[in-house]
């Protein structure tokens, strides 16, 4: 396994300094997320590749945002995340495409996003919606050579594993978030493993605490700080066959943000 770090695709800074403050920090990986689409441009694509190479980082999964609302919550996000909402489908669809064309134009072979949060219930008419969208998606990108990563948290294990047999193309795998699965009080990401340990193709080194209410998630801890078990979360993965790159994501800003990269690299590298 090796380290890596979540960035993100912005006009400033830019992906150039954040790439070079990635490999000073010793990571060798990275996923890119993008919320802003306006930056899918053959430029971008150009200088992302450029600053990959020049700074010695690998990509693993570029991470493709949609636009419109987005609530992080129990009852807004219901409404508002993913693919689930029939107000947003279209233009998601479209916008999660253009996302795997950059991809190919960097040299990413797999994309990932959030789906929202997946009816439980099979026979529901907004189940068979999104499982059809996400197909469209998955297609779009096996013919460009991709796999297509659904993140964990918004769903049980039981019904994320249901969707990807449901959806059916041979690209599926999982961007694994165990503190996902905590901050949505989801499950216990070390025991989903049993479920989903198959199709685990990048993780996410992060941390939280589970809700204390039912309309707002849990708190993000830095790493070692939360309830996600590091040492045997690690244990399980390399038990699942899973040697591929841990992304820490630390979802704050500033001093305290590169503080807590630095920490969680230490503790990762210490069980890894």
């Amino acid at each position: 396994m090796k380290l890596g770090l979540l960035v993100s695709l912005s006009a400033t800074p830019t992906i150039e300094e954040k790439l070079k403050a990635l490999a000073d920090m010793g990571f060798s990986s990275c996923q890119i997320t993008c919320w802003d689409m306006s930056l899918y441009t053959d430029e971008m694509a150009v200088r992302v590749k450029n600053a990959l190479a020049e700074n010695g980082v690998e990509i693993s999964t570029l991470w493709c945002g949609w636009s419109g609302r987005k609530k992080w919550n129990f009852y807004d996000g219901q409404l508002t995340l993913g693919l689930v909402p029939e107000a947003y489908r279209a233009l998601r669809i479209e916008e999660l495409k253009r996302g795997s064309d950059f991809a190919q134009r960097i040299g990413a072979t797999q994309i990932a996003t959030h789906a929202g949060f997946l009816p439980e219930n099979p026979y529901s008419y907004a189940y068979h919606g999104v499982i059809a969208a996400l197909r469209e998606v998955a297609e779009y990108a096996k013919a460009n050579g991709q796999y297509f990563l659904l993140e964990t948290g918004q769903e049980t294990p039981t019904t994320l594993l249901r969707a990807i047999e449901d959806i059916g193309t041979d690209n599926l795998g999982i961007n694994l978030d165990p503190a996902n699965f905590i901050l949505y009080g989801k499950a216990n990401p070390v025991d989903a493993l049993d479920t989903l340990g198959g199709y685990v193709r990048d993780v996410h080194g992060k941390d939280g605490l589970y809700p204390t209410n039912g309309r707002d998630l849990g708190r993000e801890t830095p790493l070692g700080e939360g309830k996600v078990n590091i040492p045997l979360l690690i244990k399980r993965l390399k038990e699942c066959g899973y040697d591929g790159p841990i992304t820490i994501e630390r979802e704050i800003s500033g001093a305290r943000q590169i503080a807590d990269i630095k920490a969680g690299k230490a503790l990762l590298e210490r069980y890894i």
